[in-house]
């Protein structure tokens, strides 16, 4: 079972390193672990992202969900509040077969984040259209 740490990704620039800090564990089955990007100081300005882990359905094996939350926020130049305007939403669920190997979910897993973090994907992602 892996331990809740701080991840580092690429901002878009493709250089700068932004921190995801490990907010909250997962207490078990179904309870989240909990991450954000806390550069901004008020945290439902905070970008997140939960991942939720628990038995699958027909308990056939396991299922991940994740849920990713970017907000953008706003200052009021005449009062100083800041609040959130909109937000950008993403999500994943990823069912594991217990029936497979372990060498097979590992290279399941590895391609579908790799997938995800692929050029294609993320121009998909920035211009809200999929590949024609």
């Amino acid at each position: 079972m892996p331990n809740l740490a701080n991840i580092t990704v690429k901002k878009n620039d493709g250089l700068t390193d932004i921190i995801y800090t490990g907010m909250q564990p997962s207490a078990g089955d179904g309870s989240p672990a909990i991450w954000r990007q806390t550069t901004n100081a008020y945290p439902s300005c905070q970008p997140e992202l939960r991942v939720i882990a628990k038995q699958a359905k027909g308990k056939m094996g396991r299922s991940v969900r994740g849920t990713y939350v970017y907000p953008q926020a706003i200052t009021n130049s005449t009062t100083g509040v800041t609040s959130v305007l909109t937000t950008a939403y993403g999500d994943f669920t990823f069912v594991l077969d217990k029936q497979m190997s372990q060498t097979e979910i590992n290279e399941a897993a590895a391609q579908f984040t790799n997938l995800l973090a692929s050029a294609l994907l993320k121009s998909c992602l920035n211009t809200g259209f999929s590949a024609n």
